[in-house]
This record gives C-alpha cells, sequence and structure tokens, in this order.
C-alpha cells in the first residue's frame, strides 16, 4: 500500500488524458496506461504491485483494465 506521506499520481490527471482513455482497448499494457497517465512505467508498475492501479495478469504480461481505470478516475 501507499504511505501517507507518497500520494498517488494516478488522481492528478488531466481531463484530455482521461477523454483518451474512453478511446482505448479493454486492456491496456501497463506502459501505455503510464504513458497516459504521464507518469513513468516504472511508477507504473508500483502502483499496479500495490493495487493502485486495476490489473489482470494474462500469459505472464501485466494489463491496466481501462473500464475500472476510467471508473477509479472519475470517482477521484
Amino acid at each position: 500500500m501507499i504511505d501517507a506521506i507518497y500520494e498517488s499520481p494516478l488522481y492528478a490527471l488531466p481531463a484530455s488524458a482521461r477523454e483518451e482513455l474512453r478511446s482505448q482497448p479493454l486492456l491496456i499494457p501497463v506502459p501505455k496506461a503510464a504513458k497516459l497517465l504521464g507518469i513513468s512505467r516504472s511508477a507504473a508498475y508500483r502502483c499496479a504491485a500495490c493495487g493502485d492501479l486495476p490489473t489482470r495478469h494474462l500469459g505472464g504480461r501485466v494489463y491496466v483494465v481501462t473500464d475500472k481505470l476510467r471508473e477509479m478516475l472519475e470517482s477521484a
């Protein structure tokens, strides 16, 4: 879980990036999600590992569930 000192970068997402999420497929790779969110690839993997990003594992790869990500960002 994220420490109280560290705030997740996911909640500072600009509206343009939220709109871009709507046009994405159901699952996107973590590096692509990082690019959309404006965070580093390693920060995105850290967020995925601690549960801040909604993920699914398929074939040894980690994907972000775009609908759940969008819902999470809209409720923030």
